[in-house]
């Protein structure tokens, strides 16, 4: 197996020296080639945070999983490390699908997903999914113990557990499909290598609520639980649920040993284009923070014809406001990476367009919705993308254009009450990611600028718009 993952470096690293960087991203997690999709083991421990997430290091499509592996001790500044596991044994020959990592006494800890095809590659019908354990003395390289829970009787789609410690135990939650339907099951363990079932936390009803839940997460904030998964199967219904794939979220109560009360219907995280399998950490601090993939199954990814394809959200907060909506904000310390402040005066436009910056990366404005009659205003950035208030249809949109017809299209949220839209965006080279009022929305969605220009522009059309007093930032590298 040693053999498997030097082999699966010296891929890479055969695709890093090809490797363009048009569109790879200069302050978000991205492989230093290959694919990359699911963020994996989030954790921190030892004083080191780290990333994993799902790689394919051999080219820049999906294929067999490995976990690739990326440190950093500051949440802002990151180091890529050799590929943490390569498939090979046989419970996961043929994928090292997506799991979690645990501190176990100061031993970090992997538990993670064995995939096998039971007939033919990419045939979902015959399937074994086991999951299993890795750890590391030294935080970067692993020593496999193989299964450590197999699906009971009659489910095949059994995989991505998210484990966590709670009242001298070890909990874990698993997606699994049963009888046609998504479910998240629930078991127990005293020392993470025997396991018990506990009991199903909740499940589709119907096929309306998805055919397989995954990725879930289950964690306390604020007064209330959440359950955090990625169904697959949902319809669209108007402005919800447009992508191929959706990620959202149960409010409500629960107690070890009890059943899980949902006091809150299913939400969507994230309205954009780009977000799916978001997974949770706790910060050294206690904060819940969350990186989900920033792209989506079945979307066209330009940066295939560069070496590479995939990349993480930035980290974000996670809090609960009064009125039980879970918010997301930039993690705190991404400020590390500002260099000094560019302030634009506020403006009033009617029927124009107005540069100003070509360099702008994070940025932050608000817009006087009273004040403004404009039928749609907001910000342009370059001719790949535009977030605008349709006042005609009371929303805030995010709209992309692309000569790839795939890529092309509008994602919206409702305007929130008030008469003062903040938005806070970071624009990287093939993402933008917009927080609203403070988190109380949010919209992530690759770009694929084709002039390279990403200049940011305040328009307004078919009327007035008040923009107020604005800031914005360039942003260094991540990669330390």
């Amino acid at each position: 197996m040693n053999n498997a993952l030097a082999q699966a470096d010296h891929a890479v690293e055969t695709l890093r020296a090809q490797r363009q960087d048009d569109y790879y991203p200069q302050f978000h997690l991205a492989p230093a080639a290959g694919w990359i999709n699911d963020p994996n083991g989030l954790v921190y421990i030892n004083g080191v945070y780290h990333a994993f997430y799902q790689h394919h290091p051999y080219d820049e499509n999906w294929g067999p999983m490995h976990w690739g592996h990326a440190i950093s001790r500051d949440l802002a500044h990151w180091q890529h490390q050799p590929i943490a596991l390569a498939p090979g044994d046989d419970y996961d020959k043929d994928g090292c699908f997506s799991g979690c990592a645990v501190d176990d006494n100061g031993v970090l800890t992997l538990i993670y997903t064995g995939h096998v095809w039971l007939d033919k590659v990419g045939d979902d019908d015959q399937v074994r999914e086991v999951q299993c354990l890795a750890t590391s003395e030294d935080g970067v390289h692993f020593v496999k113990h193989g299964p450590v829970l197999a699906p009971p009787e009659g489910i095949q789609h059994f995989r991505d557990p998210k484990v966590w410690r709670e009242n001298d135990g070890w909990w874990m939650v698993v997606g699994a499909k049963q009888n046609g339907l998504g479910q998240a099951r629930l078991y127990r363990s005293k020392d993470l290598r025997s396991w018990q079932f506990d009991r199903v936390l909740d499940g589709a009803q119907t096929l309306h609520q998805g055919y397989m839940w995954e990725c879930p997460d289950f964690f306390p904030l604020g007064e209330k639980q959440v359950l955090l998964f990625s169904p697959q199967g949902l319809a669209a219904q108007g402005y919800r649920h447009r992508n191929r794939f959706q990620s959202g979220y149960l409010l409500g109560h629960w107690q070890p040993g009890a059943d899980f009360n949902v006091t809150q219907p299913f939400c969507e995280l994230d309205a954009g284009h780009d977000f799916y399998a978001p997974q949770t950490f706790t910060a050294a601090d206690g904060r819940r923070l969350l990186f989900a993939w920033m792209d989506m199954w079945e979307s066209p990814m330009p940066s295939k014809a560069h070496g590479w394809a995939g990349a993480l959200t930035l980290p974000r907060e996670l809090t609960l406001n009064a009125e039980g909506d879970v918010l997301m904000n930039p993690a705190r310390e991404l400020a590390a990476l500002r260099g000094l402040p560019q302030r634009f005066a506020a403006a009033q436009l009617r029927n124009q367009r107005q540069l100003l910056a070509e360099n702008l990366q994070e940025l932050t404005l608000s817009l006087d919705l009273a004040a403004s009659d404009a039928e749609r205003y907001g910000i342009a950035i370059g001719d790949a993308a535009r977030l605008y208030v349709d006042n005609q249809a009371h929303r805030l949109v995010l709209e992309r254009f692309s000569e790839e017809p795939g890529l092309c299209g509008c994602r919206s949220v409702p305007l929130p009450a008030g008469d003062t839209l903040s938005l806070r965006v970071f624009i990287d080279r093939s993402s933008l990611e917009v927080f609203v009022n403070q988190g109380v929305a949010c919209l992530t969605s690759r770009i694929y600028p084709t002039d390279g220009r990403r200049g940011v522009s305040l328009f307004a059309e078919s009327g007035q718009a008040q923009f107020e007093a604005l800031q914005g930032w360039e942003l260094a590298s991540i990669w330390a």
